[in-house]
């Protein structure tokens, strides 16, 4: 195990400091105003598939208004990472964050190397978000193991902050053995990516925050935010944020409405992860594996600016601490135009 067993500094969820709550010194923690402006608490994400487009995107996002973006890191597209580096030298204040960079493939050590370059280059704006991706991912395209994964990702997080945020690392477990001594320290905060109710309590002991996915709000509100405060409470720290996944269809037509959530929400419903997500939830998936109209009525925000506006707010009014917002296209020939919009409506929250 690492040497260094200290209190761990997080970022708190809005309005949650509260006075009974043990912990070591509470200057260390980074508490964040509920009093902030909506925008600062709702995140947009993009398209990583061409990195020159992603950073064009990237920029116009902070000309926007937008406060934080987000980009997923799938196996096949252009490293996350790398397409930051580049939207980090053309951009000043908007944050960039990753949900999520799968853990097998990049040592803890590799990854700690790239998050100190960014911020370098952007200091403050970086969050890592990782996560053990999916066994179909992990075996059958990196041809990795994908063994014990809850597991994985604790000894892979332990590695990962304790070189970034002590600068140096001597750890011996299961899965890593790392010393290292980092050239400087860098307080990059660092999500895990959170379906099940175990991966919840493992965010609410070790981690920064937590990152959901297509996760239902009800499910979200009763099983993980829950999870996240109990466990958080037992390893006496104050509880981490919870940033929301949310769909987002800009129509006010009904069959657009599920035509888009189908074509973005039912290849999760043949992954046994989410499906089993989704049944916690109290939707079953359907015996051709889509996903239910019921589910996509509950995970899609959809209308016009105004009403989308309105749904964003009322979710953070509920409970939510930040949100992940993601167009789901109500057409492929108009995606660019509806990605545009929702920046804008973003960037006015």
């Amino acid at each position: 195990m690492s040497e260094a067993h200290h209190e761990i500094p997080i970022l708190t969820r809005y309005g949650d400091l509260s006075q009974d709550e043990s912990m070591t010194s509470s200057e260390n923690y980074q508490v964040v105003s509920g009093s902030s402006p909506i925008r600062e608490r709702v995140g947009l994400a993009i398209d990583g598939a061409n990195a020159a487009a992603a950073v064009k995107t990237i920029v116009a996002a902070e000309d926007a208004g937008v406060r934080q973006i987000w980009m997923v890191q799938p196996p096949n597209l252009p490293d996350t990472l790398t397409t930051f580096s580049a939207a980090a030298a053309k951009t000043s204040t908007v944050k960039l964050g990753t949900s999520i960079v799968p853990t097998y493939p990049r040592h803890p050590l590799v990854l700690a190397q790239q998050a100190l370059a960014i911020h370098d280059l952007a200091p403050g704006r970086l969050r890592l978000g990782i996560g053990p991706s999916h066994r179909f991912i992990i075996e059958n395209i990196y041809g990795l193991q994908h063994s014990k994964p809850l597991a994985h990702l604790r000894e892979y997080l332990e590695v990962l902050r304790t070189a970034l945020w002590d600068g140096k690392v001597d750890h011996h477990g299961e899965f890593f053995r790392v010393v290292a001594t980092m050239p400087r320290t860098a307080q990059i905060p660092v999500l895990i990516s959170t379906l099940g109710k175990m991966a919840f309590q493992l965010a609410g002991q070790i981690a920064d925050g937590a990152i959901s996915w297509v996760c239902p709000v009800p499910y979200l509100l009763d099983t993980g935010i829950p999870a996240l405060r109990s466990s958080a409470l037992a390893a006496r720290r104050s509880t981490p944020i919870l940033v929301a996944h949310v769909p987002v269809a800009l129509s006010e037509d009904r069959d657009s409405i599920l035509s888009a959530g189908h074509r973005f929400l039912d290849f999760y419903a043949k992954r046994p992860f989410y499906a089993s997500m989704f049944s916690n939830a109290g939707f079953q998936v359907t015996s051709n594996q889509t996903i239910p109209d019921a589910l996509v009525d509950s995970l899609v925000i959809s209308g016009n600016e105004a009403t989308i506006s309105a749904r964003l707010r009322e979710l953070l009014e509920a409970g939510l601490d930040e949100l992940l917002v993601t167009l789901a296209p109500v057409s492929e020939a108009g995606e660019d135009e509806q990605q545009a919009r929702l920046m804008h409506l973003i960037g006015k929250l």
